[in-house]
């Protein structure tokens, strides 16, 4: 595996790391985060100016034609600075579904509308008891004319009050827990018989609870085939999961560098923390968890593409498992070290901590997709 960016992901990295750095610091972030609109305009334009929204969309579409391993390059910067704007939502789940399932209408419609920041989209696919299962889903879409009629209740969107539009699955066909018989719809926020609960989570992003009572859908607002959404879906949940990777790899590397800042100038008996070598060693545990789950995050991005689905999941489900302990330790770690300081607001090692908490219980927290990698393994020596 090639673990050397590109030249010109390189240029993006150093790009991201000053903006990070310069244009959106800790007071910024905070305050994005009071105002509740889950993102700042100016800095979702400078994003479509600098090319983010486009970069893994079709040059044809306005795009840059990039990959996994390009939004891995955005995401770990934002994950360094905590960067709360709809990303992952909108460029990554939403975006990459109309990319892979979207007819040739719906992608000159949408994805240079995402390109440009004119437009938020939100994948509304987890429901209420479906815990980690991908395929348990009991919203269902009636055929009624030319429409389908939506209903069911969608829970844990993530920046779906902020998006235009959601990409909805729903239940046109078989049982609430078979694969077969999804079907995802482009729906309109405001449309009627939809109503958006949202509200901040406890890392400062915003997410929504989403109910749908007969909304009605045109059948041209189909995405993909009828009853055949599911490994669309699975394949978004992945390339979203190889991001949040990315993501806490940024996270957990900020958390070190404000730890040891922090044990080099807290003093006690005299002497700053940092002198004492059992603080040392758990620097140490701190940096090395950080770079394995790096080289895992590196893996499920360089897959995060591939059709194959076997290969695929079971990379992303080890990068999720070792990224979602290295989040646990190094988060713990960092707030441990930090003392009292290090769960107050003033301290972004706090903040830094509830994000890496959240990102391992995103998409299957890292016991679920251990339990996922086990099977996988029971499966192939049967």
């Amino acid at each position: 595996m090639n673990f050397d960016l590109t030249e010109e992901q390189q240029m993006l990295n150093d790009s991201l790391r000053r903006f990070v750095a310069n244009e959106y610091g800790f007071e910024k972030r905070q305050n994005i985060i009071r105002s509740g609109a889950g993102t700042d305009k100016t800095t979702w334009a400078t994003f479509a100016d600098m090319g983010l929204l486009g970069f893994t969309f079709p040059e044809e579409y306005d795009g840059l034609g990039g990959n996994a391993i390009d939004t891995m390059v955005v995401m770990e910067n934002f994950g360094r600075g905590l960067v709360v704007e709809p990303y992952l939502a909108t460029v990554v789940l939403a975006g990459g579904l109309i990319r892979d399932a979207g007819n040739d209408s719906q992608k000159a419609d949408i994805l240079p509308a995402l390109a440009s920041g004119e437009r938020l989209l939100a994948l509304a696919h987890s429901e209420p008891g479906a815990r980690y299962q991908l395929n348990q889903v009991q919203t269902t879409a009636r055929k009624d004319g030319n429409d389908f009629l939506i209903s069911g209740q969608k829970t844990a969107v993530i920046h779906g009050g902020q998006a235009n539009q959601l990409i909805v699955s729903a239940r046109t066909s078989g049982g609430v827990n078979d694969e077969s018989g999804l079907s995802l719809f482009l729906v309109d926020s405001g449309a009627n018989g939809v109503k958006i609960d949202d509200f901040a989570t406890h890392d400062g992003h915003r997410t929504a609870e989403i109910s749908f009572s007969n909304a009605a859908v045109n059948a041209e607002n189909l995405i993909g085939s009828l009853d055949e959404a599911f490994p669309t879906i699975e394949k978004a949940i992945d390339l979203g999961i190889a991001a949040l990777c990315a993501e806490a790899v940024g996270a957990m590397e900020a958390m070190n560098a404000a730890t040891l800042e922090y044990i080099k100038t807290r003093k006690q008996f005299g002497v700053p923390i940092g002198k004492f070598q059992v603080l040392q060693h758990r620097m140490a545990d701190m940096f090395i968890q950080t770079e394995q789950a790096r080289t895992m995050a590196i893996l499920a991005a360089s897959e995060a593409d591939s059709d194959d689905r076997a290969s695929r999941r079971e990379a992303t489900s080890m990068a999720k498992t070792l990224v979602g302990q290295a989040a646990r330790f190094v988060g713990q770690e960092g707030v441990q070290l930090h003392g009292g300081m290090g769960v107050t607001d003033e301290m972004f090692a706090a903040h830094l901590f509830k994000r890496l908490t959240l990102i391992n219980l995103l998409f299957g927290d890292a016991d679920h997709h251990l339990a996922q990698v086990s099977d996988g393994l029971l499966a192939k020596t049967a």
